[in-house]
């Protein structure tokens, strides 16, 4: 997508400020073979100034249950990454009352695309209100407001923490135990939400789900990471994954994925970290050595590795396994497989896995949000867009973002905050070798990392869309929602 003009911004803006009443819709689901009566809410939240200035308009979709005692009854507030990602995803894919019809792999069907009654929706034990971040979705400035007051890290999470503290006061939830859910860097912002509602507006949270995560970019930095060699040695696990899924392995790693990965993260952050950190220094036997433990562990040739200097980037090693059948495979899930017009060149020319999701997503939720929950506009509904860039990452100016230490200052602050990590064992965008390195250096005790719940999934990025991952991490989910709970009577 195209970055929205100026003046686009401004006819955007004068369209969707005639929202001063959000939209209520009613409707039930069953689940489990319990009829669930919810309402939906769907429109606008203005964001103002100290002044009372109109800065911008963010979009959100509510779904409380009805009859529930507010007071008891948990509220998640839900969003997706990018930096540029609408809340589709986790809206229409997982957590929400309706979800996108595809197959059990996660394939889309033909169209015309549908979704479907969500059998494994949240709203089981949580209310649920799903925010688009300025820019993205139906969300945009407004009055005077230039992006850059909201695009990068710490204005995102001031504006979605504004969003967070208005919807609360306006809807007498400030009692309700509050959850905050995100996906992928909706995890940077998740962390960074944790400490910031606490200390700006006294706000504890309860829970956060960390669903896919990356909270020190450091661990994923390939493209800015001269002298960082953390990347290559987090994302090896996840390689050897892939190629174990894609049958690349000789019999001997082929044989047990649990096996395989107990192998993959010793080698990764024991001998292999070593020898990356001695770079020229290292011997040409050991460098031989580690050259031959990586190819067979990830199925590259060795002549492939050591061109590489023992360094693997992702991106290559999605053009490079399947190179000889002409088949490049998935970033976000590399379960899924493409192909290329050349066959030669570096890197995919564009991600299968992202590929198959972008149109049923998209006409679903134009669909959805005009036909189930009767909000009009003819405004461009951004799922997905570059508009949000230069995104600026703070910190980052003297190293990389690192939002765990929010997170650990969140937790030392508040006793009672639990944190659920979901990883896709595919995911070779913020891979599951990232976020364990992440975590084993969380600065909190041992006894608060009790706090924190880890599971895994045989799919990638968006687990949720394979039906057996999707099953399980419903049934995970739940059990932490329970417990988290439970120990706060």
């Amino acid at each position: 997508m195209s970055d929205t003009t100026e003046s686009e911004t401004t006819e955007t803006t004068t369209e969707t400020e005639q929202y001063d009443s959000p939209v209520i819709t009613k409707h039930q689901i069953t689940v489990r073979g319990k009829n669930v009566q919810y309402t939906a809410t769907t429109g606008m939240m203005k964001l103002e100034s100290d002044e009372g200035k109109h800065r911008a308009n963010i979009f959100y979709v509510a779904y409380t249950k009805d009859t529930a005692n507010e007071r008891t009854r948990p509220i998640t507030f839900c969003f997706n990454g990018g930096p540029g990602s609408s809340s589709v995803w986790l809206h229409l894919g997982a957590l929400g009352p309706k979800r996108i019809h595809m197959d059990d792999i996660g394939n889309p069907l033909p169209a015309p695309y549908a979704y479907n009654d969500n059998e494994y929706t949240w709203l089981q034990w949580t209310d649920l209100v799903f925010i688009d971040p300025v820019g993205t979705g139906y969300s945009r400035t407004a009055g005077e407001s230039k992006r850059e007051e909201f695009h990068g890290v710490t204005e995102d999470i001031q504006s979605v923490g504004e969003f967070i503290r208005r919807y609360t006061s306006e809807n007498l939830r400030w009692l309700s135990p509050k959850f905050l859910a995100g996906e992928s860097y909706g995890t940077t912002r998740a962390a960074g939400l944790s400490h910031y509602m606490q200390t700006k507006h006294g706000m504890n949270i309860s829970g956060v789900a960390l669903i896919s995560s990356v909270l020190s970019f450091q661990t994923i930095a390939h493209e800015h990471s001269a002298g960082n060699d953390l990347p290559y040695i987090c994302f090896l696990p996840a390689l050897a994954a892939t190629s174990w899924y894609h049958k690349q392995l000789k019999p001997a790693y082929q044989r047990s994925l649990p096996k395989l990965l107990s192998d993959a993260r010793t080698f990764a952050f024991g001998e292999y970290t070593l020898a990356l950190m001695q770079g020229h220094a290292l011997s040409p036997a050991k460098s031989k050595s580690i050259t031959k433990t990586i190819s067979q562990l990830t199925g590259l040739t060795e002549q492939f590795v050591e061109l590489c200097n023992l360094r693997v980037h992702p991106m290559q090693y999605c053009k490079e396994l399947l190179r000889t059948q002409r088949i490049t495979v998935g970033r976000l899930d590399s379960r899924f497989q493409g192909e290329d017009a050349n066959h030669v060149t570096e890197m995919p020319e564009n991600d299968p896995s992202y590929s198959n999701i972008l149109a049923p997503y998209t006409a679903a939720v134009y669909d959805y949000i005009r036909r189930e929950l009767a909000y009009e506009t003819s405004a461009t509904y951004e799922v997905l867009t570059p508009s949000v860039h230069p995104w600026k990452w703070g910190d980052a100016d003297r190293g990389y973002v690192n939002v765990a230490s929010d997170l650990a200052a969140a937790m030392r602050l508040n006793q009672h905050l639990h944190v659920f990590v979901a990883n896709g064992y595919y995911d070779l965008a913020t891979p599951f070798g990232a976020t364990e390195y992440t975590l084993n250096h969380l600065e909190v005790s041992r006894e608060a990392l009790k706090r924190v719940t880890t599971t895994y999934y045989q799919a990638g990025h968006m687990m949720y869309i394979h039906q057996p991952s999707l099953e399980q991490f419903t049934a995970d989910v739940e059990k932490f929602y329970v417990t988290t709970l439970r120990k706060k009577r």
